[in-house]
């Protein structure tokens, strides 16, 4: 189907005249009167499994369906969610939660056994879950994933329907943040056992949250309708939501500006100004928790030779690629911890960071020659980067940069669909590639994790130093909050030595939506759900 198509399209006539009935014949963008809300979600699902999903885009929808222990709110701050209450043990080790009396979309009671069933499935090994690595806080439960212990043994109990007890291998003050993210949320065990990995299609489909799976139309909608079930359904101002898959973001602002779209969460940084003056009240911008890096593959040359990544890194002109080419508020990274997170106030610095672009060309001359690279040797690799929005402009300029070095520098470029790039980079298949990590909870080490031997596929650049790996494990098994950021900041700063990635900038958040909208508040999470957000009346 082209992009241009609609709700009309898709229910045809007698459903688009059904639905114009009574509310002026609008039936794109915000139908106010029917409060449908359609949302341009950048790209399509590849699953709408909580432990089966990966994507910021699946996050979007699978948060609008199910509810954990602990849920945002607008502000994307942890608050209860399933849990009431809990309680934390003196070593900070055990954690009970109070359950709200709470129903599946059936009306089945949701309880504490079905948030036990979840976690065993997650962490099972016969459940291929790529961010099953976020729940490891949990006893035992990397050791479930890897088969050496039975699920049964991880650290999660339900006592009674309405009491969850929760044991960890460490303490993490920070878990209240976690326990927002989707790989925590509960799945009804009695649709799961009856119908496998068929239990998230619509006809099955069962859900605790404020929206529950109507239809899903492969490439082009996903369609949620409210669920009267929810324990909150009073306070839920939107009957329906429909998200489409929208990669391109300028084809997504023109169906904004058409008005088949209410809500775009994202645009292109460089056409800011011109969308505030075009959609005026549109526009929100918001310091988000995201980086853009270069992942440099560790494990093979060229990159296995820390000079030559060293090199890589420091020919990049940051402040270039923040101000000319991602714009919006971007800026450059000379760390791999955005500012702003949670209990990290100091990150780690690259070396050169205060040295002039001019400097660091001639100084990764220097390096690149050391490690013996010239006119008769040169340095030759491929950099794969995401082909969507402003990527292919940022590798080209990565791409100047590094010949800037030495003309024998050879540098080859490669585009790549952004979901197979992603499974290029875990498995290791790729020589220097592109990325963005946005992060899964409000704390640093959802980024410093990444570079832990033991993080395997989401390791891109396949980086193992023991030292980062020691300092790394003492900091989970802090308690002090100012002790813990010390030791990550020691490890991030180890890492940043060793030159694994190439931090590049760190981003902000780009919606555009309907100033009819009310409640939607920019949050540096970025995740806004809609039961949260009203029509203007």
């Amino acid at each position: 189907m082209n992009w241009t198509a609609n709700r009309r399209t898709i229910l045809g006539a007698s459903g688009a005249a059904a639905l114009t009935a009574g509310c002026g014949g609008s039936v794109v963008g915000l139908d106010v009167e029917r409060r449908i809300l359609d949302i341009g979600n950048q790209a399509e699902p590849l699953s709408l499994d909580p432990h089966k999903a990966s994507g910021q885009w699946e996050n979007r929808i699978i948060g609008e369906m199910f509810v954990g222990l602990t849920t945002e709110d607008a502000d994307a701050q942890p608050v209860p969610g399933m849990a009431e209450r809990w309680d934390v043990s003196e070593d900070g080790l055990t954690w009970t939660f109070y359950l709200r009396q709470a129903q599946w979309s059936d009306g089945m009671p949701c309880t504490a056994y079905d948030f036990e069933y979840a976690f065993r499935r997650i962490l099972s090994p016969d459940t291929i879950a790529e961010y099953a690595q976020v729940t490891y806080a949990i006893k035992n439960a990397q050791l479930a994933k890897e088969g050496k212990v039975p699920v049964e043994q991880i650290g999660v109990r339900a006592v009674d329907e309405r009491t969850l007890e929760m044991t960890l291998e460490h303490p993490a003050p920070y878990l209240p943040g976690l326990l927002k993210h989707y790989t925590h949320f509960p799945i009804p065990k009695h649709v799961v056992e009856q119908y496998g990995d068929d239990w998230i299609k619509p006809a099955n489909i069962q859900v605790n949250g404020a929206f529950k799976l109507e239809k899903w139309w492969s490439n082009y909608v996903v369609h949620l309708v409210k669920n009267p079930r929810f324990f909150d359904a009073r306070n839920v101002s939107f009957n329906e939501l429909y998200f489409y898959p929208t990669s391109n973001d300028d084809a997504a602002v023109r169906r904004v500006m058409r008005r088949e779209l209410a809500w775009s969460t994202n645009f292109s940084g460089k056409k800011q100004a011109l969308y505030e003056k075009d959609l005026p009240g549109f526009v929100r911008v918001a310091p988000y928790m995201l980086l853009q890096y270069f992942s440099l593959n560790c494990t093979k040359p060229p990159f296995n030779d820390v000079r030559v990544r060293k090199a890589i890194s420091m020919a990049i002109d940051r402040k270039f690629l923040a101000d000319q080419i991602w714009q919006a508020g971007h800026q450059p990274a000379w760390g791999f911890v955005p500012p702003g997170i949670f209990g990290y106030p100091k990150g780690g610095r690259l070396s050169f960071a205060d040295v002039s672009l001019e400097q660091r060309r001639a100084d990764a001359r220097r390096l690149l020659e050391e490690a013996g690279y010239g006119p008769n040797r040169p340095l030759k690799f491929t950099f794969s980067h995401r082909n969507t929005g402003d990527n292919p402009r940022v590798a080209v300029v990565a791409q100047s940069d590094w010949r800037s070095i030495a003309p024998w520098v050879q540098v080859q470029l490669a585009g790549v669909e952004g979901q197979i790039h992603y499974a290029n980079l875990r498995s290791k298949a790729f020589e220097a590639g592109d990325g963005g990590w946005v992060a899964d909870y409000n704390d640093a080490y959802t980024y410093l994790y990444l570079f832990e031997t033991r993080t395997g596929p989401q390791n891109y650049p396949g980086y193992s130093n023991p030292e980062y790996d020691r300092l790394m494990e003492e900091s989970v098994q802090e308690r002090d909050l100012a002790t813990r950021a010390n030791l990550m900041l020691r490890a991030e700063q180890v890492m940043l030595d060793e030159s694994p990635c190439v931090p590049v900038v760190f981003g902000t958040s780009k919606n555009l939506i309907d100033p009819r909208i009310q409640g939607f508040k920019p949050n540096l999470e970025d995740i806004h759900r809609t039961r949260w957000m009203s029509i203007e009346a």
